[in-house]
């Protein structure tokens, strides 16, 4: 980005007749780099006044015109440089606040707002004052202030570059001549100012989208337009769609796209019949969770005559009905994910693609991409073939009618899902033979009314079913991660999209090591991945059951990096392979979807494609990723706090599952809600934050508060806007 002079609105002050500088000198052609010098000389030695190229011509001596053109251009280099700011038109002054620079401005709730230079480095303090009405992640220009002894560096934003978002979610509160939108949103320091002719029809108490039309630089709020109306604040959906909708993740599906869909069509046709792989008269299968709609995984499967097994994972082949580049692929390309709230779906591709054409549901025939495995009673792979085929799936298995059929070895395909559950241990076995992690934190789910009440809260868990449709989906994408990735007879790979996970950050597995150590567990922080991911097993094992088993298993996941998608191969760590993709989702995950485009593309001996170009779109699939994450928690709790909501007053044990400066975080034993003991509530002494003991110890009396402690806590307060539960201790 080209740099743009700084311009001060307001007037420079007046100030003490300029002197010469003892730089200055007169009657003495000087060269480019001197007369630069002195210029600067000069300003620094007038620190306060205001000057153009004539004044300082004299005060330099210089009355040739062509040496006063080259100090004017000077001077405009120097500015540019953010040597001199341009107070006005050709008016400078010397910048002694320090070098300006570019980043990302952070707002925090608690004031301490931070900017992260794009250059790299430590964050840099920016107080509220000087903030020029940032906003959380908008690109910005700031001015370094001089370090002062004994101070952190401090800066100001000067200019606000690009704002990051410009719509917000809240409540309408309407007053008589005007309106605001109250948002619950820390990131925003102030209510947006909403004039009454742009409420487009809001009502008070309604939830909405606002956009932000100007901030002017005298107003304390914000100036808004109300851009869509959700609906009033605690009906169902209205809180679901605007929790998608804080997160700037789609809830409708644009009519165009939809129409497009609708003129697809599924027939199986000879042409393409005879391009394919027969498998419809192969036993098939699904295994989902019974609420599941989009069923794009399948298994089949039959004995060879040599005693054998050929394994099929057959996943819809969404790419023969999403033509890439078309108005279907740009929204599954914005989307790329579904989302999964709650109480809904939102697909990522129209729900005639999602739940009916590219859904393998039974008795249709389907078309479908396709791993084909040849393997031996121990699950030795002896042969793969990939390829696209058509299937017809003969039983449609909830997770929970499979795994009767394991427990009780009875039910419908009992030969096939027995085997292929020994299959799968077998898999499963080898996996963490080779440094394989094996982590499942307990997750919890709603059972929820018509209107989306939460009636209960369940404790998923996942048992054999569950396990052997993982194992044969995971060996499905390494496969064909492998195949693609690895270089034969010297030729380079081609570029493909990989799942990668990165080591551990060595500083955190060791903060978890001495935060299992008060619970008797050890953990091995040094030698080689297989050494370090046996020894997490062993400590998953060993928690198994306990009390401290969920806080143990969450603060170990938060050790380990972020699985994300990329180009560059590197592995992933916590399944052991050296080769990973996402092949088996293309319904819901794009990534996948590209995946299948380019397995065809490179079967049929197609060229590589553009890593750079493939890069960006794995980029943009993790940021989705993350953000569809991040509204599947938020949904999480808002229905854990409506749930406690009926439970004000109760006492409930608990266990403490976050400490921070503000108070403890605490995880309920029996339902799993979390809620916080804010630290003004512990009034029998004043708490101290201990960030290397995570604890809050009381000055007076000594009394701690340790991450991992039990403790008993009365529910006080349950703010479905903040989407926050408050407790206090009780004994």
């Amino acid at each position: 980005m080209s740099k743009k002079k700084d311009k001060v609105k307001t007037k420079a002050r007046k100030a003490d007749k300029p002197r010469l500088s003892r730089s200055g000198r007169r009657n003495k052609r000087m060269t480019k780099e001197e007369m630069q010098n002195a210029i600067v000389d000069i300003f620094q030695g007038n620190k306060q006044s205001v000057m153009n190229y004539k004044q300082v011509s004299k005060l330099m001596g210089v009355e040739a015109a062509p040496q006063k053109l080259m100090i004017n251009s000077l001077m405009e280099d120097l500015a540019m440089d953010d040597i001199l700011l341009e107070i006005e038109r050709g008016r400078y002054r010397y910048n002694d606040l320090g070098l300006i620079v570019e980043g990302t401005f952070e707002r925090r709730s608690n004031g301490r707002n931070s900017f992260i230079p794009e250059a790299g480095g430590a964050p840099i303090f920016i107080a509220e004052r000087n903030s020029a009405h940032a906003m959380h992640g908008d690109k910005v220009r700031v001015q370094l202030f001089a370090k002062r002894r004994g101070r952190a560096p401090e800066a100001a934003v000067i200019e606000v570059l690009e704002h990051k978002r410009a719509t917000f979610v809240g409540k309408i509160q309407i007053h008589r001549d005007f309106a605001f939108l109250v948002t619950e949103d820390r990131t925003l320091a102030n209510d947006i100012f909403i004039p009454k002719d742009k409420l487009n029809n809001a009502q008070k108490g309604d939830k909405v989208i606002a956009r932000i039309l100007e901030w002017p630089e005298e107003s304390k709020n914000p100036i808004g337009e109300v851009q869509a109306v959700l609906g009033p604040a605690g009906d169902n959906d209205a809180e679901m769609n605007a929790i998608l909708a804080e997160f700037g993740l789609p809830y409708i599906y644009p009519k165009e796209v939809e129409e497009a869909a609708n003129q697809l069509d599924g027939l199986i046709t000879d042409e393409e019949l005879a391009s394919r792989e027969d498998f419809r008269s192969v036993l098939t299968f699904t295994i989902d969770p019974k609420d599941a709609k989009d069923f794009d995984d399948a298994l089949s499967f039959r004995v060879l005559d040599d005693n054998s097994y050929e394994v099929g994972v057959h996943i819809a082949d969404v790419s023969y009905f999403v033509q890439e580049g078309g108005i279907i692929d740009a929204e599954a390309y914005n989307r790329a994910t579904s989302i999964y709230l709650v109480d809904r779906t939102i697909p990522m591709l129209p729900e005639c693609l999602s739940n009916d054409l590219c859904s393998l549901r039974p008795d249709e025939e389907k078309y479908a991409y396709s791993c084909i495995f040849h393997m031996d009673d121990t699950a030795k792979v002896l042969d793969y073939r990939i390829g696209r085929t058509v299937i017809k799936s003969d039983r449609r298995f909830a997770y929970e009618e499979a795994q009767a059929v394991i427990e009780t070895g009875e039910g419908d395909c009992k030969e096939a899902i027995l085997k292929l559950n020994e299959l799968a241990q077998r898999l499963r076995e080898e996996r963490f033979q080779q440094g394989a992690i094996a982590f499942e934190r307990k997750e919890v789910r709603f059972e929820i009314d018509e209107k989306g009440r939460p009636l209960g809260v369940i404790v998923k868990e996942s048992k054999e079913a569950n396990k052997l449709i993982e194992e044969f989906m995971l060996l499905a994408n390494r496969t064909v991660a492998e195949h693609i990735g690895q270089e034969t007879k010297g030729k380079k790979a081609k570029t493909f999209i990989y799942r990668i996970h990165d080591l551990p950050d060595p500083d955190k597995l060791e903060t978890l090591s001495d935060f299992i150590r008060r619970f008797g567990y050890k953990l091995r922080t040094t030698g080689s991945n297989v050494d370090v991911s046996r020894s997490i097993n062993s400590l998953i094992d060993n928690i198994q059951d306990k009390p401290e088993e969920n806080l143990i298993s969450t603060i170990a996941i938060r050790s380990m990096a972020k699985a994300i998608y990329s180009t560059d191969n590197i592995g992933h760590y916590g399944l052991a392979f050296n080769y990973y993709t996402h092949f088996t989702s293309p319904i819901r995950r794009y990534p996948d979807l590209m995946a299948h485009r380019l397995l065809t593309r490179y079967l049929s001996g197609g060229s590589s494609v553009d890593r750079n170009e493939y890069e960006e779109k794995c980029k943009h699939a993790s940021a989705m990723e993350q953000l569809a994450a991040s509204a599947e928690r938020a949904s999480i709790k808002y229905k854990q706090v409506e749930f406690m909501a009926e439970y004000l007053g109760k006492v409930f044990d608990g266990v403490i599952s976050g400490v921070t400066e503000w108070g403890l975080y605490v995880e309920l034993k029996e339902n799993m809600c979390e809620g916080l003991v804010p630290i003004r509530s512990l009034d029998d002494d004043y708490y101290e934050y201990d960030d290397k003991n995570f604890c809050l110890t009381g000055r007076r009396f000594h009394h701690k508060y340790s991450l991992g402690d039990a403790i008993t806590v009365r529910v006080v307060q349950a703010n479905l806007d903040r989407k926050q539960l408050d407790f206090e201790p009780v004994g």
